[in-house]
């Protein structure tokens, strides 16, 4: 294999990640809603809704200080090791995953999009409110279970 296949192979590694994480953000909110109407017990999983609203806010606070994210740097990093030129000499992948994720506005627009959205995710913290984790719980001496 040659390294520039290698660098190619590992951008689209990278791309899938980073789409996985957006599905994860997109769905997870969409998913704790359903699964709260249907009584889904994972949806109110801590691990899951604390993941999931950490990852919104590594978004918002990404775009209010304009950092631009760590998978997409790197992605196009490798494109060009790999020696594609980044976003024209696409594969059909490429094509579709960037089509889905990449939009072209403004700055501000990304901000109030991600701002509600992390307002929606909070919103549903307290709406449909997790379990605390088993570490935040411990038996009383009648046996029932006490949070701390």
């Amino acid at each position: 294999m040659e390294s520039q296949d290698l660098y190619r192979m590992l951008a689209h590694v990278v791309l899938v990640i980073h789409f996985a994480f957006v599905s994860f953000v997109v769905v997870g909110l969409l998913l704790t809603w359903i699964g709260y109407f249907l009584s889904w017990s994972f949806v109110r999983n801590f691990y899951f809704r604390a993941a999931h609203i950490l990852a919104m806010g590594v978004v918002l606070l990404e775009a209010l200080f304009g950092v631009v994210c760590p998978l997409t740097t790197w992605e196009i990093e490798l494109r060009k090791l790999g020696g594609q030129v980044v976003y024209e000499d696409q594969s059909f992948m490429q094509y579709w995953i960037h089509k889905i994720m990449f939009f072209q506005l403004e700055p501000l627009t990304f901000k109030i999009i991600y701002g509600c959205f992390f307002t929606a995710l909070l919103l549903s913290f307290f709406f449909v409110r997790p379990r605390a984790p088993g570490w935040l719980t411990r038996k009383t001496d009648a046996g029932t279970e006490k949070q701390e």
